[in-house]
């Protein structure tokens, strides 16, 4: 089965195999689209609350009727529309008559933080999810910095990782880059980039390991076959 995977911008991705539409944090913030640019969804997963990944009202108008969003329960609260259900880390669903199986696992702030000192993601608000379908596993790290349980991913042989590196409320290149190096993934894939310089992402991981980089440009895609 092949698996295109889509950057729609900024943290969005379409991921589509064997007829489903796949999004995982769409929205129109940062990317520049409208509810018209998206096809209709079989499933959404969506990672936090913030507006640039959570966005009730496109949620709405993109979702095909019975089709379910997949959140961790602070951003379930807010879509209030549709069929959802809530994951949060450490947990696992299959998705009903697909093969279709969507794990939830830890995203937050270690050292990005308000001035009041709070993170600016709070470990158990948000999550990243591993997607697994077609015997493939897609890691979307949500909005993190490099934390410790990154280090068992290595163990769940990741085909693809999707990693922030823009800074200030994720990863940098640096810490995205040595993430990728932990998690040891087939393909990484920069994004969540503002202005960072993905090629010195592929620089750094592609000289210290065996994953290849693929840099996606808004609208671009990479097949997984």
């Amino acid at each position: 089965m092949a698996i295109t995977i889509k950057c729609l911008g900024h943290a969005s991705f379409q991921i589509t195999a064997d007829g489903q539409v796949i999004y995982i944090d769409p929205s129109t913030l940062h990317t520049g689209l409208d509810a018209k640019d998206f096809e209709p969804a079989d499933l959404i997963l969506v990672t936090h609350a913030h507006a640039d990944h959570c966005d009730p009202d496109l949620l709405k108008k993109i979702l095909k009727a019975g089709s379910p969003i997949i959140a961790p329960t602070r951003c379930k609260d807010s879509i209030k529309k549709g069929v959802v259900w809530d994951l949060n880390a450490g947990e696992f669903m299959e998705v009903l008559n697909t093969d279709i199986k969507v794990r939830a696992v830890h995203a937050y702030n270690v050292s990005r933080v308000r001035s009041s000192g709070e993170p600016f993601h709070l470990k158990g608000e948000g999550v990243g999810f591993i997607l697994t379908l077609g015997g493939k596993r897609i890691y979307h790290a949500g909005d993190t910095d490099l934390i410790p349980e990154m280090d068992s991913l290595s163990e769940v042989d990741i085909d693809v990782a999707l990693l922030p590196s823009g800074d200030t409320y994720t990863m940098d290149i640096e810490e995205a880059s040595n993430a990728a190096m932990k998690i040891n993934p087939k393909v990484a894939i920069p994004m969540h980039l503002k202005d960072a310089n993905p090629e010195l992402f592929r620089e750094k991981v592609e000289g210290g390991s065996s994953t290849k980089v693929v840099v996606l440009r808004n609208g671009e895609e990479f097949t997984l076959d």
